[in-house]
């Protein structure tokens, strides 16, 4: 596996999608993605039907991370929330995530209980506490290459000006990467770009429907960012799928006019790997000869 450090240091933007369990981890790998974005909202979402407001806990988390690198052999981009709590939270959180197989950890500086970054209501943490926060995480990481990713919700509650200076204190606390959330325009945009860009990796999250304008991540390169994630467009894609699925098999009390939409019985086996398990149990069944 390629390290983090090193494909960020290329000119290609990284392509990020949004995963939450192993199942849509393992499809985006096949997809041909470099990297995947483990969304704490997609995990909100799915694991317990609810909003991003600040309900998941760390072990939760923790073990959808090694349940992914299980799965999965590309890089993974976690995100960590708060750390769950203070610095010594956030020690636990990064040691933790690290072992369970996480690339880029990403840590916030909403306080609690925190929500999407594009939820309105938001509230922050002081600069200071952030910075400790980002110490701890950098001391904590067993590894260099396991890179810290810091975001600041700062525009919503303090503004663009304030977030710029937050991020700045940031990567002066050694964050590997920044994340200056819920940026409204274009022209902010390119204001952080010009501020960071060639400093520090910076990352942009689009959201459909969010604060932030979506683009392509063409357009995100030619802006200067080095990663783009669209962590929440999964769910969305399936959550849209299931509704008119549900729809369909109540009104017609079956999944024929549906099939066509579907894999089959033998088309998810295929997709999940089914015959290679079966035939690497009989491998071992039969004593592990050739």
């Amino acid at each position: 596996m390629q390290s983090m450090k090193a494909r960020l240091a290329q000119p290609e933007i990284l392509l990020a999608p949004g995963v939450y369990d192993a199942l849509s981890a393992a499809l985006a790998e096949q997809a041909g993605f470099e990297a995947l974005y483990l969304s704490g909202a997609s995990i909100a979402y799915t694991a317990l039907g609810r909003s991003d407001i600040g309900l998941t806990t760390y072990s939760e988390v923790c073990e959808k991370v090694a349940q992914l690198r299980d799965r999965v052999q590309i890089p993974l981009i976690v995100d960590a929330d708060t750390g769950f709590g203070n610095a010594l939270n956030t020690e636990r959180t990064v040691r933790g995530f690290e072992r369970a197989g996480a690339n880029i950890i990403q840590l916030e500086d909403q306080s609690f209980p925190k929500r999407c970054g594009h939820l309105d209501g938001k509230t922050i943490v002081s600069s200071q506490e952030m910075v400790g926060k980002i110490k701890a995480a950098t001391d904590a990481r067993h590894s260099s290459d396991t890179l810290i990713m810091a975001r600041t919700d700062a525009v919503a509650v303090e503004g663009f000006d304030a977030a710029i200076e937050r991020a700045e204190r940031y990567l002066e606390a050694g964050a590997d990467i920044l994340f200056v959330e819920a940026v409204r325009s274009d022209e902010q945009m390119q204001i952080v770009n010009q501020r960071f860009a060639g400093r520090v990796p910076l990352l942009a999250n689009m959201v459909e429907g969010g604060k932030t304008p979506v683009k392509s991540a063409e357009a995100l390169q030619a802006i200067g960012y080095s990663i783009a994630i669209f962590p929440g467009g999964t769910v969305r894609a399936v959550a849209h799928l299931l509704q008119n699925y549900y729809a369909s098999l109540k009104v017609t009390g079956s999944t024929q006019a549906f099939q066509s939409a579907m894999l089959d019985f033998d088309g998810l086996n295929a997709v999940i790997g089914t015959p290679e398990l079966l035939a690497r149990g009989k491998h071992y069944e039969n004593g592990g000869k050739p």
